[in-house]
């Protein structure tokens, strides 16, 4: 069982819910388990009129995707996000897309490093071993500073994992066999396998693989154009710290940008050079647990956004009402039009504040 698999279901389902929508939740094949306790489990606490489970497969989610609903919910990857768009577009549906993308981490070179260190790992391997949307999926930081980066990635890595990192029972598993494969054959890459500087151990017997680093891999590599959403993690190393903002900029928009530095400056900088659906500084993936900020993506990396709030509005058509009076009679907005009419008008269009006034008072009167 997947508990971030229950977080990402629970948590629309209760702005959709809050909104005053009935909601029907089709889980995750990838994650049988999960889909099983929450079909099992929903029924039992939540009113059925209120919210139905579907589990399956394919066949399942196109059957579902060929109805009309009011609002599409997704998450999962960029490739499936625009199967769903594009079925919604049939019934001109509206969707939430939260999708991924490859999240950058730059470095600055005046940080505090153990710290620097510790929160990438945390949110690197420490989230689902780097299965999650917002995981850290590389680093820039500057050829003089990489080194010491490394160390220090080195000692905070094992001190949450150990030496034989496999055996850790802190470490997670790769979902599944296909996705264990995919990572494989990224590491195997005859490109990237011999820019390895640290872990590499993997068993596939208990779908693990070891917190692994690499060092300069090739911009053109299979493991820098696509999502990782895995426990690799490339290095890449610049001149100067601002170049990492073309870089970042010549790939498609990621779900979240970190940035590490004590310079104001370079922060203001990062933030308006970078466009992302989040951005956090001095740490990674918490932002996600802040009820008080909209989370969503942006191009690639999703549309529309929730939690908290949020989630509230994502479920939420806001429908403009209008009541009038029947006194307080606008003389000037009803033909046939005066001049005296038409300057009325015309001041209004304007915003001019007498006009407004002779408007709302029903000048000219009498014509």
């Amino acid at each position: 069982m997947e508990p971030a698999c229950i977080v990402l279901s629970i948590d629309p389902i209760i702005g959709a819910i809050a909104a005053g929508n009935a909601v029907v939740l089709k889980p995750s094949e990838v994650a049988p388990a999960t889909s099983s306790l929450l079909a099992e489990l929903l029924p039992r606490y939540v009113d059925g009129s209120c919210i139905k489970v579907v589990e399956g497969g394919v066949a399942e989610t196109t059957t579902l995707l060929e109805q009309k609903w009011d609002k599409i919910f997704y998450t999962g990857n960029g490739k499936v996000g625009r199967i769903v768009m594009a079925s919604a577009a049939k019934h001109l549906t509206p969707v939430v897309l939260e999708l991924g993308g490859k999240c950058p981490v730059v470095v600055d070179s005046n940080v505090n490093l153990h710290v620097t260190a510790k929160r990438i790992a945390a949110g690197k391997w420490g989230c689902n071993n780097g299965q999650a949307c917002i995981s850290p999926d590389f680093i820039i930081t500057t050829k003089s500073f990489a080194p010491k980066l490394l160390e220090s990635l080195e000692k905070v890595l094992e001190k949450f994992y150990g030496r034989d990192p496999l055996r850790s029972s802190d470490l997670s598993r790769i979902v599944n066999s296909n996705h264990f494969n995919r990572l494989k054959k990224l590491m195997d890459d005859e490109n990237v396998s011999d820019k390895i500087v640290f872990g590499g151990q993997r068993d596939e017997h208990q779908l693990k693989i070891a917190p692994t680093i690499f060092m300069d891999v090739p911009l053109d590599s299979g493991i820098m154009k696509e999502e990782i959403f895995g426990p690799l993690l490339p290095i890449i190393t610049v001149d100067k710290i601002h170049e990492s903002f073309a870089l970042i900029n010549s790939m498609t928009k990621p779900l979240a940008a970190y940035l590490f530095t004590k310079d104001s400056k370079l922060q203001e900088q990062y933030e308006a050079a970078i466009s992302a659906g989040g951005m956090l500084v001095n740490d990674t993936a918490v932002h996600l647990t802040n009820q008080y900020l909209p989370f969503g993506g942006v191009g690639e990396s999703g549309m529309g956004a929730y939690h908290g709030r949020f989630s509230f509005e994502a479920f939420s058509h806001k429908k403009a009402v209008l009541v009038r009076r029947f006194a307080g009679e606008a003389a000037a907005r009803y033909p046939p039009y005066s001049p005296a009419k038409l300057k009325i008008l015309r001041g209004v269009l304007k915003g001019n504040l007498g006009a407004m006034i002779k408007a709302i008072l029903g000048f000219p009167r009498g014509k």
